[in-house]
Order: structure tokens, then sequence, then C-alpha cells
């Protein structure tokens, strides 16, 4: 016997793992790693795989049962994952091996009629309860030392709401003993239902545990996250926010590769996570209720809330907040964020929500930009245009790494009073050394940093979106005069001839042709269903801008062609031809780097203004 490593990823190397767990009664799950025990022959006759700390997929023929290849295999699992860095490693397996499992160092975590969670190692659930025993004895130093924090919460032990009753007589609750509970949420974005629904939980407890959904497989970090949920509560003195983990809502907990029917596999997932949760999260933060939103539409969500009241003792559903007849939620939000709606989503979420999601909006439209394809002798999914240190994979990876930069921008613009020109340029130097260490020193979006920076600024700072324009200006205003960039450079090449605008010098305007022409342009378009919607503004862009990035590379006279060119194309419009403009583009260096930064700035004014 020998066992061979085998790449989940790979289509023959999966339908082998496949046919395998097929045979032994199993269903593939996500993995990115496969050990396969084999006999003399090459024969699979036991496997296991993992998918980052957890061990899935693990099977032994019936005809190989009893000899010990079940320990060889979890060793080897395990030795593979501590190489990878994880020193505690989890495992879902069926409750008739649990005893087999126990007999090589594993422990239980959770438990389900279908299933068991268990783990090993260094570290895991425990280190996980330590941490949340501290959070707990810091509130009950608060508690002590506090006497506004005292008085806050007598005040909230006083309230009774329609919620605030006994699970069974349906009466209000009568405390002696000082109530906690908990919230576990994902917040993807922190709405105003989010809020309401902690505010009214806060109402009938001594003291409320927030806690964030750790898992980051959402449109916004974790961190976003957590951040959005510690602002949008920060006036309430009895919450504290806390860390999730990968024992919450996590995953971690999605056992359905060995369960018969997707129905079991969402109920043993809800049914192990709520396990957890009452055996280790709760008495840890010595919580006692649990509150949750109530569920009109989404099946999942509703059946996990019932599971709920059968696992736990005290669960609290408080009744959603509307808004015209329809329920607050997060998907509502990131809907109107899709389709450019700022007003629908300054209805729904509270202000400090909303630098986040201009933030994250000024993120897209640079990725709308990047992603635009074909375009002419620009980095695009197709070549890298005109460009040889620049391609795909190097923009993607600037634009994540300016992200967070955004964020501090639109936070920054946040303030009553408008931001320092110190203050601005102090990120933006941040953000600008960061993205050349990601990129090895390209320039990748220096001018886009520029300009989409200001506007991020100004359209957190305007709750008003027509003085957006006026608010640009002013920002702009207080730049000095550059040396050493494109721009500056192309006005050295025209000599005076010809007045060259550059990239300071339209933003002092307010970017008045984009507000003039190419926003109504691009708005049209998008009205219309247009598919080739950024290709055209993109041409329709480059039919008036003084584009110093061409300017720079080539000369003024090659810049007039550009113009005359991008004219002749969107006239007659088709896409072979504007594969053949890139073709052409490419050859004699011709890279409308500075038409690019306004399609992205375009992009994003339209996201905040329709």
């Amino acid at each position: 016997m020998e066992i061979q490593t085998l790449n989940p990823t790979t289509p023959r190397q999966r339908q082998r793992i496949e046919v395998f767990l097929k045979r032994n009664g199993l269903r593939f799950d996500d993995m990115h790693y496969y050990a396969a025990v084999t006999d003399d022959d090459g024969e699979m006759i036991a496997g296991g795989g993992l998918k980052g700390n957890v061990i899935k997929c693990v099977a032994v023929d019936d005809a190989h049962k009893g000899e010990a290849i079940a320990n060889t295999l979890i060793s080897h699992l395990i030795a593979h994952a501590n190489e990878e860095g994880h020193s505690n490693v989890m495992l879902f397996t069926k409750p008739k091996n649990r005893q087999l499992f126990e007999s090589l160092s594993f422990r239980l975590l959770a438990e389900a009629p279908e299933a068991v969670l268990m783990e090993t190692g260094i570290g895991g659930i425990n280190n996980t309860v330590e941490q949340l025993k501290k959070i707990k004895e810091e509130g009950e130093v608060c508690k002590e030392n506090n006497q506004e924090c005292k008085k806050e919460e007598k005040t909230n032990l006083n309230i009774t709401t329609p919620q605030h009753l006994n699970p069974s007589t349906h009466q209000p609750l009568t405390t002696t003993t000082p109530l906690r509970g908990v919230v576990v949420m994902n917040c993807n974005p922190f709405t105003l239902g989010h809020r309401y629904l902690i505010e009214q939980a806060a109402k009938q407890v001594e003291r409320l545990f927030v806690m964030v959904v750790r898992e980051d497989c959402s449109l916004f970090a974790y961190a976003e996250r957590k951040a959005m949920v510690e602002q949008g509560v920060a006036h309430l003195k009895n919450v504290t926010v806390i860390d999730g983990s990968e024992y919450a809502i996590s995953q971690a907990t999605f056992p359905t590769y060995f369960l018969k029917r997707l129905d079991d596999a969402a109920d043993t997932q809800m049914l192990l996570d709520l396990d957890l949760f009452r055996r280790h999260i709760a008495p840890a933060l010595g919580t006692t209720v649990r509150f949750v939103g109530t569920e009109p539409t989404d099946r999942l969500t509703r059946r996990y809330n019932q599971l709920m009241h059968e696992v736990l003792a005290d669960v609290r559903e408080i009744v959603r907040l509307e808004k015209k007849g329809n329920a607050v939620s997060a998907s509502r939000v990131r809907k109107a964020m899709e389709q450019g709606d700022m007003s629908t989503i300054r209805q729904l979420v509270p202000p400090t929500t909303l630098p986040y999601i201009i933030a994250h909006l000024a993120t897209q439209a640079l990725q709308a930009e990047l992603d635009t394809t074909p375009k002419p002798g620009l980095v695009d999914k197709d070549n890298n245009g005109a460009h040889r240190d620049m391609d795909y994979a190097l923009m993607q990876r600037s634009i994540d790494t300016l992200h967070p930069y955004f964020v501090k921008l639109a936070l920054l613009g946040c303030a009553d009073a408008l931001p320092t020109h110190a203050s601005i340029r102090d990120i933006g130097i941040e953000a600008e050394r960061a993205m050349l260490s990601a990129t090895n020193g390209v320039n990748t979006h220096k001018g886009a940093l520029f300009s989409m920076g200001l506007a991020v600024v100004a359209a957190a700072h305007e709750e008003n979106t027509d003085s957006l324009q006026a608010t640009i200006k002013t920002l702009a205003a207080s730049f000095p005069d550059t040396n050493g960039t494109h721009g500056s450079k192309a006005k050295l090449l025209s000599k005076g001839t010809t007045a060259i605008k550059g990239a300071l010098d339209n933003a002092r305007e307010g970017y008045e042709m984009l507000f003039a022409e190419w926003l109504p342009f691009y708005i049209e378009r998008r009205k219309e269903h247009d598919a080739h919607t950024l290709h055209k503004t993109l041409l329709r862009i480059m039919c008036d801008l003084d584009d110093t990035n061409v300017i720079y590379r080539t000369d003024l006279a090659t810049a007039e062609e550009v113009k005359q060119e991008a004219r002749a194309l969107l006239d007659n419009f088709s896409e072979a031809a504007l594969k053949d403009m890139d073709r052409h583009y490419t050859t004699r260096n011709i890279s409308p780097g500075g038409a690019a930064d306004m399609l992205s700035l375009t992009i994003f004014i339209g996201s905040i203004q329709t």
C-alpha cells in the first residue's frame, strides 16, 4: 500500500475521487488536497481530503476496514495540514465513527443526528472560549466601575417590548438575574434593519454581544463589516461587538458530502452550528438569550430560526424593520449598488455605513474599466495593450491594494467640515506607496487614485449629489501645481502652442466635460441596455480629452489623431473595428490611460447620481 496525492481541481483526478466516494456512499465536497491509499494494483482502497484545516471525504473500502488504514490516512492528513500552517484540524464524520476518531485523539465539538464535528491539535475551540470569557469579564468590570453603564443597564432592564416574552407562556418576563444576550450577524453591509434588531434586543438584556460572521466570502470584507457594526451601534452603551470565528456560521461547518439529500445537509449544518453555540459560545459569554430577526423571504434562514427554537432555551425573534412595505435587508442594498441607486441606499443604511458603500462603488468602477474588453492600447482581459510592464493580474492587484484607502478617504469625507488638503494628501501618498509596493514599482493607477480619491471624498461629504461637482472643485483648488507627472511633461512638450489640460486642471474645473457630456452619454447607453456601453463611453471620452498619457508616450499630432479616430469609430461602431484599433495602437505605443481613468470616474459618478 502507498499514499498518492490527487488534485481535486483536475477533472480526471476529481472524477477518480468521485467514483471512489460514490462507491462508499459519500458525496464529493470542495477540497484543495486529497490523499488516496492504493493497493498493489494501484486501486484506491481508502482516501481523505482537506479544505483548509478541515478533513473531508474520508472513506475506507469495506474489504479493508479493520486494517488500521484509517489511522495511517488520518495521520497523513493531519501532518499535511500542519505543514500548511494549521495547528488545529477539524473533522466531520458520521456518529458511528465517533469512537474511532476519539481513539485518534479527536475530541467532540458538536453533534447532530446525522453528523458529529470533532477536532484535534493545539488551541481550537479552547482558545476561542478563553477569548470570549475575557470579553465577558471585561464587561463585568465595566458594570462594577462605570456608574453611567450601571444606570443605562438598569433602564434597559425596565423596558418591556412585544418581543420580551416568556417563550412558553408569551407573558412579559420578570428577571431576578441579569440577562445577557447575543446576536450573530453577517451584515453585508450593515443596514438600518440590523441596527433596529440590535436596538430592540439591547432593551431586553443587561448586556448584548453582537458577533460578526468572520467568513470572508461576502462583498464587504470581514474587517469592513465589523467596523460598520461597531460604528453603527456606538450609541448603545450595553452592546459589545465581538469577533466571529470558524465556530460560528462558518464554511467549515458544511458536511454535505456524506449526506444523501441536500435538505438533510442543510439541517445538519445548522444543527451542528447551533450545538456549537449551545455547548461552547453561549456559556463562555454567559448568555442565555439568542436574538434573531424574522425572515419573510429566505427559506434557509427561516429554517435556521425554526431549528434555533428547537435547540436553544430562549430565542427571541424581532420583527424585521420595513421601509415602504418591504423588509430592510442587505440584499436590497447590494441590488441598489448594482443599479447605481444611491437614493434607495440612503434610505436603507445608517450614515456610518455609507463611506464603505461609496468606497466599494469606487473600486467597482475601477474593476469595470479593467474588465472592459477589448480596449484600444490598454490592458484588458485579452492582452496588455501598449504596456510591457503591466498585465491584467497586476492591475487587479493594484485595485485590490487601493480599496482600503478609498475607505479611508470616504471616512475622511464624512466629517462635518471638508477635509484639509494635507489630510487627503497624506492618505493619497500612503495609498500610492502601497500600490507601488504591490506592483513592484509599476505606476498602474496613480492618475485614477487622484481623480477617484477626490470624487470619493466629495461623494462622502455631500448628501446632495447636485453639489458634487462644486465640492470636487473646492477640493482640487487646494492642490498645488504638479511637477514630474505625465500631465506636466505633456505641457512642456506642447511648448505653450496648445492649451493642454492635465489631470489637476480638469479636477479644478470640476470635470466639466464629464458632467456635461460623458456622464449623460453613459447614462443614456445604460438606459438603452447597450451591451457596448463602456466601450462607447471610452471612445466618447477619447473624442474630447487631452490625454496626457498619449501625448507623453507619442506627440501632440498623434493625440489629435486619436481624437479623430475615436470619433470615426464611435460614429460607425463595431467590435471588430475596436479590435483593429487595439492592434494598431499597441503597435504604435498609444495608450489612452487618461481616458481610462475618466471612464472609471464616469462609472463611479453614475453609480451615485442615477
